[in-house]
């Protein structure tokens, strides 16, 4: 896994980003501590909770997530069944956490989700809750909302439902540990089925026209002295494990439409502008996009380790745009599907961490069981888009600024050098001379063109002042890396371009 650290030595840029990070905190207004009314709500209803009925703590759920994890929203169950499978999916059960119109209901609408800082976490609800009484931590009765799956040879789904049950997780595993099992040949039947399932699935994503950007994983990561950005493509087991939260999130939305009532994750589909301009930087990229070749298997075909494939995936962002929340109650909303899945879909299987999939599964558990969905949570539904969409934005905000005040700091005193690079985003004409904005217009404010470059060692992403074109190799310069400021720019490099795109390709970016 390669990474790059911050360098000890220098104390400075380690106190200046720490107080970077502090004010990036200040600035957003985000406090991880909970005002005592919600801790005290928390522990009462900690100590309070009834456990359903339904035991299946026979059934051997395991957990996979990130290594040092410990709010776990989801734990799985799988084995054979006739000539196909059985799924069981559990789901933390937060609602039984979470009185309506309470102060954690109200302080969780104002937070609306978890938000992940380099110097620390500001959950969603009170620790005594996300951390222990609802994470699935492994060796511990667990109430969680029960999503039965069987599926036929193909791994479609046959029927499912989704009840309250008590579970009891045996193994608390990061995808390292279920990546090496499986390689070795030697895993439990439990990881061979999440192979063997999630490779169906990924089948049946390909079949109906889903798609996905895989990109290298870039985080923010302390080791109790340092800083430091760790960055690696995702694993397969990433990839198999999140079929069954898509499964499962596909599942609600079909539960919801069938029932009238609910809340959908929705995207439109790219118009065929966005499409015609990722074809012409395919093409420019030397990566041509067949036009019988559905684009999420297109994208799933893009090495990611080839630099001129990564600024193509990079490129792909501009297919998904426009996702938001459609709540409905009675008639059924016109735009249902979620573009990217290409099908219609919820977030329903990350309650501790996000605000909707609470309102998600009370409704689903509710419709399965023939029972009205709760009053409260029909009131709630209009509201809950604009309180993730603010929520996501603020979200944005903290990771793309924290982000940028660690690259600052790793660059902090390499200004003046240069560097290998490539371009992710081509710089565009500068602006007009009579200072209108240029019909494509991307600059700097000033009428100076610019674009956006990665360098291989660390692994940053900057502005880059100068005319370049999307999967150029350059060398840049380094002129500006102000951790307060949480900037890094460069410019780029006298005799830049170490390999020149063909006048065809130059034609077909343009």
């Amino acid at each position: 896994m390669p990474y790059s650290h911050l360098d000890l030595s220098n104390r400075d840029s380690q106190s200046q980003l720490t107080a970077a990070l502090e004010g990036l905190r200040e600035e957003l207004e985000l406090h991880a501590e909970f005002p005592p009314e919600v801790r005290e709500e928390a522990q009462r209803a900690v100590e309070q909770q009834v456990l359903p009925e339904r035991d299946l703590t026979a059934l051997g759920f395991i957990t996979v997530d990130p290594l040092g994890s410990t709010d776990l929203d989801q734990a799985f169950h799988l084995e054979r069944h006739a000539a196909g499978y059985r799924v069981w999916y559990a789901i933390a059960d937060v609602p039984s956490f979470v009185a309506p119109g309470g102060a954690i209901d109200a302080e969780a609408r104002r937070r609306g989700q978890t938000m992940y800082a380099p110097d620390g976490r500001i959950s969603l609800h009170p620790e005594v809750i996300a951390e222990d009484a609802a994470s699935l931590l492994p060796g511990r009765n667990r109430s969680a909302y029960v999503w039965e799956f069987v599926l036929d040879a193909a791994a479609r789904v046959e029927s499912v439902v989704v009840e309250r049950a008590v579970i009891r997780s045996r193994a608390q595993l990061t995808y390292e540990q279920v990546q090496e099992d499986i390689d070795s040949g030697g895993a439990a039947e439990n990881l061979t089925l999440l192979k063997e399932i999630g490779n169906l699935r990924i089948g049946l994503e390909k079949e109906r026209g889903g798609a996905s950007l895989n990109l290298p994983e870039q985080e923010i990561a302390h080791d109790g002295e340092r800083y430091f950005i760790l960055a690696r493509p995702p694993l397969p087991a990433e990839d198999w494990n999140a079929q069954l939260s898509l499964m499962t999130g596909m599942a609600a939305a079909e539960i919801m439409l069938k029932g009238g009532v609910g809340i959908l994750r929705t995207m439109p589909a790219p118009d065929e502008t966005s499409l015609a301009r990722f074809r012409h930087q395919a093409r420019a990229l030397g990566r041509a996009w067949p036009h019988d070749l559905p684009y999420g298997e297109f994208l799933r075909s893009l090495d990611t380790t080839d630099p001129r494939q990564l600024s193509l995936m990079h490129a792909a962002a501009s297919l998904f745009r426009g996702a938001g929340y459609t709540a409905f109650d009675g008639e059924l909303p016109e735009a249902v599907e979620q573009a990217a899945i290409a099908a219609p879909y919820a977030h329903t299987t990350a309650p501790l961490r996000r605000l909707v999939d609470r309102f998600v599964l009370i409704t689903c558990e509710a419709l399965c069981a023939g029972r009205d969905v709760p009053s409260w949570v029909r009131d709630a539904l209009p509201e809950l888009n604009s309180l993730m969409s603010s929520s996501n934005q603020l979200a944005s905000r903290l990771e793309s600024g924290a982000i940028a005040a660690v690259e600052a700091a790793l660059l902090s005193n390499r200004v003046g050098e240069e560097f290998p690079a490539v371009v992710i985003t081509g710089s565009k004409p500068p602006n007009p001379p009579n200072g209108t904005s240029g019909k494509n217009g991307n600059n700097n404010g000033n009428g100076s063109p610019h674009g956006v470059i990665q360098i291989a060692e660390p692994a940053v992403e900057g502005r880059c002042d100068g005319v370049m074109t999307a999967g150029e190799e350059v060398r840049v310069r380094l002129v500006a890396a102000d951790i307060d400021r949480r900037e890094v720019r460069f410019e780029l490099a006298e005799g830049a371009t170490q390999e020149a795109p063909s006048s065809e390709s130059k034609r077909a970016a343009g």
